[in-house]
């Protein structure tokens, strides 16, 4: 793809004509760019949602643009200055997904192969921050590789992904592999099997569970690129194995962790300044630090959580994650308002991600909002994401806690990190209200040793823990054992 060819985002400022566009096209992209979603959009134009994603394929193939963020910058024209260096351009992988291979006689399961390879595509993009082939020009390319190596030169990618549907009247199975694009080397794979009911249910549900098997936190590309940037010299880490590295730290949720993994991030930044999700979890990183007692200054780390939050949602309005970190760092500066707001744009840009709905959990059910709603999310995210990683289960213990489900929040503690200050006060505290003294004594001690700075009040403030009921159960359990 010939990037020196794409028009420049002077060019393309919503008061002139996007070149090469449909007048559908158009209007398909200025809405998304302005950060309406796909339903949004597709009810101002009266078309369907899958339309409107198979729109936005072509769209990134003629504007020569790989995600949403681009997109944005052509549209509105932001940041209209000169190309970023090659060590911005190449701070993070491509990758290209083959149209799935159908194995079905029938027309209609072929077309509907098609509809969820375009789906999984730009979802994809969004979701797993990675740059993404446009669709059309993958479908012209077949279902797999012809030549693995030649075909990663030619398209500059990191990662191919392929599949293969069978159909009949009863089951859909659809099998997804993950290759090395230099070496064609399997690095991941796996089996959706899924019942024939409501055609285009079933599609939103296949999509929705290979992004989140793939992208997130721990999903398989972030584990095989970490895998592959351990087996660097430190001096040749681009911003994204940057990035990767500090996720990884970060969900350590240990003091030591936690700065590593702020020195990461920072230095991705450095390396990339528009790197949205690497702004997205230094102010995550920000906010472990305030609420844990992490720093010597939690009003210091506050601002920083703000401002990082603000950087993120400045490149990418609609970065669901980002919106529930802005929301609690509001939550921290007594807006709750501004928080409900922030939380509400966050379930509309990502209610099909499943680490998103987990923080936006425990910002229902802690800082803002419906408490009632926490569970639902949870329980949906579980459902997006079957991989569930640890602190899926810290999210929901602290959640059962405020709900007075004190026996099964003890029992998704203990499958949470258990070396996080939080985690530990959260045991005490369950174990108290449960009747439980002295195990609960025993966690407190071991979350005074550990965690000498970190305190109830600290964490109260820091987290912000802000919703009545949520506030009150904390202080009465704290009242049962002693725990600072």
């Amino acid at each position: 793809m010939n990037h020196n060819a794409t028009p420049t985002p002077a060019a393309l400022s919503s008061g002139q004509p996007l070149p090469a566009l449909s007048e559908r096209e158009r209007a398909v992209a200025e809405k998304f760019a302005a950060g309406l979603t796909y339903r949004e959009i597709g009810e101002a134009l009266f078309i369907a949602p899958s339309t409107v994603r198979t729109h936005l394929a072509a769209i990134y193939e003629k504007l020569g643009v790989r995600s949403k963020v681009a997109l944005a910058m052509h549209i509105n024209a932001i940041g209209a200055a000169p190309a970023p260096s090659s060590a911005v351009a190449d701070a993070s992988p491509v990758l290209a997904i083959f149209p799935i291979e159908c194995l079905s006689a029938d027309e209609h399961w072929r077309r509907f192969a098609d509809g969820l390879s375009s789906d999984i595509t730009v979802d994809l993009a969004r979701y797993a921050d990675l740059p993404v082939v446009a669709f059309h020009t993958m479908k012209a390319l077949g279902s797999k590789p012809a030549d693995f190596t030649a075909d990663g030169k030619a398209l500059g990618v990191a990662y191919f992904l392929s599949g293969q549907l069978r159909a009949d009247a009863q089951r859909v199975r659809l099998t997804m592999e993950l290759a090395d694009a230099q070496t064609g080397v399997s690095l991941w794979s796996e089996r959706f099997d899924r019942p024939v009911e409501d055609i285009f249910a079933l599609q939103d549900s296949l999509t929705e569970s290979v992004i989140n098997v793939l992208a997130g936190c721990f999903g398989a590309i972030a584990t095989v690129g970490r895998n592959a940037i351990r087996r660097k010299p430190p001096a040749s880490l681009r911003a994204y194995d940057c990035y990767l590295l500090g996720v990884e730290q970060h969900n350590t949720f240990s003091r030591s962790g936690n700065r590593e993994a702020i020195r990461l991030f920072s230095r991705a930044l450095e390396l990339d300044p528009t790197l949205v999700r690497a702004w997205t979890e230094l102010a995550y990183a920000y906010s472990i630090e305030a609420c844990n007692g992490f720093g010597s200054d939690p009003k210091q780390s506050i601002e920083k959580w703000h401002r990082a939050a603000e950087n993120a949602l400045r490149h990418d309005p609609t970065d669901s994650a980002a919106n529930t970190c802005l929301g609690d760092a509001m939550g921290c500066l007594g807006d709750l308002e501004a928080a409900e707001r922030c939380y509400r744009r966050a379930f509309e840009y990502g209610s099909n991600h499943a680490d998103t709905l987990m923080l936006l959990a425990g910002s229902r059910a802690l800082v803002a909002g419906d408490p009632g709603e926490a569970m639902p999310l949870i329980e949906r995210a579980m459902r997006l994401n079957p991989f569930v990683p640890p602190w899926y289960f810290g999210m929901q213990g602290r959640i059962l806690f405020a709900a007075g489900r004190h026996r099964e929040a003890i029992a998704a503690l203990r499958r949470s990190t258990l070396d996080s200050p939080n985690a530990l006060m959260f045991l005490a505290l369950a174990h108290a209200a449960a009747g439980e003294g002295a195990e609960a004594e025993r966690f407190a001690a071991r979350l005074d040793a550990e965690f000498p700075d970190f305190t109830v009040e600290g964490f109260i403030s820091g987290y912000p823990v802000t919703n009545p009921g949520a506030v009150r159960a904390i202080r009465d359990a704290a009242k049962l054992v002693p725990i600072r």
